[in-house]
């Protein structure tokens, strides 16, 4: 069964910060909404991820912490979580990153579908922040390889103000970095990892168009394409590309796009993350066209909705923490 952190005694100062209540949680840390207090009655509100409190302590652990704020302070993109500083307090180490006042599509999906032409525009978005994900760099021009190994619905945050931002690189996998990687724990959440993932293989940037396409799949049609009864058959559906996709509820060319996100072969998928968001960016120039303004609206009548309930099985969905 997903684990289920034990709720903390809030508020609680940690360091400067003031945790007001806990966002959310993964196999691995918890993101608190925190304030941070300055002169002159400056106040600001943030967002607190620390690991959780039966993994602090343990080296392991806080090493992938300390990777995800160093990896995290190189990236600067208008859909990404923006990571701003690093800190430890009573041995508690701590990263503090932009506060999205909204929730993640997982969430909200559960209180109210997502239109197609939402849903492209939140695509095209997501797809924005993998291509400069993948194309980022180090100082002397030398390509990170970077992969963020878990792109999925409750990653991608929708803010009342129309944003959307991709969260949470902390099991990316760089190449340039691979020092500080700790490549015996493995992560991720099984319906969304792409069959090289599945096998242990190596990752490349178009492992991320795989479980993209699963998402996708998942917000156009209510259901994941690789979902079995356990987590043992979605990995066995995933490995051998298995889809079950309902072609009923798309339009052709979106089939088209989930389809090759989805090929078995990575060299079948997209060549690039701009490829693949020059493809959603042409479907969207045949629907009505949505804005920022539209889609806060839906994230405010989403928030004030009541939750539907989550066709989703939890055995698929719990996330991945492992040590092989």
């Amino acid at each position: 069964m997903p684990h289920t952190p034990k709720p903390l005694d809030l508020p609680r100062q940690l360091g400067p910060y003031k945790l007001l209540r806990r966002l959310g949680h993964g196999g691995m840390a918890e993101v608190f909404l925190a304030t941070v207090y300055g002169a002159s009655g400056f106040e600001k509100r943030v967002a607190i991820k620390t690991l959780l409190p039966e993994l602090q302590g343990d080296g392991r652990f806080e090493k992938l912490l300390i990777e995800e704020a160093r990896l995290g302070a190189r990236l600067g993109h208008g859909n990404l979580i923006q990571v701003h500083d690093l800190g430890v307090s009573d041995r508690v180490y701590y990263v503090r990153m932009d506060w999205v006042d909204g929730a993640d599509l997982a969430t909200l999906l559960a209180r109210q579908p997502l239109p197609v032409e939402l849903t492209l525009l939140l695509a095209e978005q997501v797809s924005a922040a993998l291509e400069y994900v993948h194309s980022l760099t180090d100082d002397v021009a030398r390509p990170l390889g970077l992969v963020h190994c878990d792109v999925s619905p409750s990653n991608v945050l929708a803010s009342r103000a129309g944003e959307v931002k991709l969260a949470d690189l902390g099991i990316a996998r760089a190449t340039m970095l691979a020092q500080t990687r700790l490549t015996s724990i493995r992560r991720g959440k099984y319906p969304y990892m792409s069959p090289e993932q599945v096998e242990g293989k190596e990752l490349s940037a178009s492992s991320d168009q795989f479980g993209f396409g699963v998402m996708l799949a998942e917000l156009l049609t209510g259901a994941r394409p690789f979902d079995g009864d356990t987590p043992e058959a979605t990995m066995e559906r995933i490995r051998t590309c298995q889809p079950q996709i309902q072609t009923r509820a798309l339009a052709p060319d979106l089939l088209q796009i989930i389809e090759r996100c989805l090929a078995l072969e990575p060299s079948e998928r997209y060549t690039t993350a701009a490829e693949l968001r020059a493809a959603i960016a042409r479907a969207r120039t045949t629907r009505a066209a949505r804005s920022a303004a539209d889609l806060a609206a839906w994230v405010r009548d989403a928030q004030r909705a009541t939750p539907r309930g989550s066709a989703v099985p939890p055995p698929a969905t719990r996330p991945l923490t492992q040590t092989e």
